[in-house]
């Protein structure tokens, strides 16, 4: 929440639910990142939320960009972000969208397996690629490590493959898993990564580059570390492992710059029991699985709540969406508390809410819209 969300809910008073997010924190946000990595090149991650009001503040203050499919790098190219600024990150694309990619002019592009490094070398010759490890998700609140990825072993032959191609062996990435709350991991992946810069350094081929990938987290209920532990341990990890000979560092941060810009205002649609001596109400709002909240699927993320009932008595509670669907309950088990006063039309603030939200929201489920959004 920021002053200038507040004044805009109290003077705009939207119709729910919505997002509102606050572009002053998404450069901030950024800013940080830089000024805790200064040798990492930014590339944001817009699936984590792809509105042109962040793409275009972002590029304005010199970020890359990390897309997941060409629809991402057409809207990137439309607002005036140059294709040498863009990564095409997915590792699973059709032979079509690496066309597409290349005549558009992207040259950069992820890998992590043979038929898709032949893909490239018909439909992007000459580009740079970068193969994909498996790195350890352990301490990520939503784990990504068995989608993607190959083994060190496999990456270095893929990599001595792409020359023999006439692609140009560029570098490797990792992912260590989203709301990564363990900053240990990306030393562990780091040092895993210089493996396979030395193993190519054998077979005659110096890669330039290291993409760290995303997974810094962002402020939810539970407390995390400081951004600074983050940046020290993956300062050090790059020393150790590559001494004075560092390559171009990428990181690909979604959440970390998006998340806590944004808040989603809901109402409460309804409260009831389930019978009459149950202690735990339910609490049905117009926003909810379908609608924007997918990330709390197995309650794996938390988002803090704001109510105007703050401070009161509170009761424990199940929170619900409004969909028909059985599957759209957000918390059930994560011991969720709110005020026993809480009473339908109320609105409820759901904060750190400008990643994974808008992105997710389905298209006409139930007849309901999409979510809303408003960036100021």
């Amino acid at each position: 929440m920021t002053p200038k969300i507040d004044r805009f809910l109290a003077e705009k008073n939207p119709l729910t639910p919505c997002l509102v997010l606050d572009l002053d924190v998404v450069q901030a946000n950024y800013e940080r990142l830089k000024s805790a990595l200064p040798l990492a090149d930014i590339y944001y991650a817009v699936k984590a939320n792809p509105a042109p009001e962040i793409i275009e503040t972002l590029n304005g203050i010199g970020s890359y960009f990390d897309a997941a499919s060409t629809y991402e790098i057409d809207s990137c190219i439309d607002l005036g972000v140059a294709p040498e600024k863009i990564s095409y990150g997915s590792t699973i694309k059709k032979a079509s969208e690496i066309e597409r990619a290349f005549q558009c002019g992207v040259r950069l592009f992820a890998f992590d397996s043979l038929e898709e490094l032949e893909k490239l070398a018909r439909h992007a010759p000459g580009s740079k690629v970068y193969c994909r490890l498996q790195a350890s998700d352990k301490g990520a609140e939503w784990p990504l490590s068995k989608k993607f990825g190959c083994d060190i072993g496999m990456a270095k032959d893929l990599l001595i493959k792409s020359r023999e191609l006439k692609l140009e062996p560029y570098g490797v990435s990792f992912h260590v898993g989203s709301q990564q709350r363990d900053a240990k991991q990306w030393e562990v992946a780091i040092m895993k990564a210089a493996m396979v810069f030395t193993d190519l350094r054998d077979a005659g081929i110096e890669l330039k580059m290291i993409n760290l990938g995303g997974g810094f987290p962002a402020q939810y209920r539970d407390e995390i570390p400081e951004f600074a532990e983050y940046a020290d341990t993956i300062s050090k990890a790059l020393t150790d492992a590559f001494a004075n000979n560092i390559p171009h560092v990428i990181v690909e941060p979604g959440r970390m710059i998006a998340a806590e810009a944004g808040l989603i205002q809901t109402e409460v649609v309804l409260v009831s029991k389930k019978s009459y001596d149950d202690p735990v109400r339910w609490v049905y709002l117009d926003v909810g699985m379908f609608s924007g909240m997918t990330e709390t699927l197995d309650e794996s993320i938390k988002y803090p709540i704001r109510t105007e009932h703050d401070g009161e008595p509170e009761g424990p509670v199940v929170i619900a969406g409004p969909t028909c669907d059985g599957i759209d309950v957000l918390y059930e088990n994560a011991g969720f508390t709110l005020p026993e006063s809480l009473q339908t039309g109320d609105r409820i603030q759901i904060l750190s809410t400008g990643a994974y939200t808008v992105s997710y929201s389905s298209v006409g489920f139930n007849g309901f819209p999409p979510l809303k959004a408003y960036y100021i």
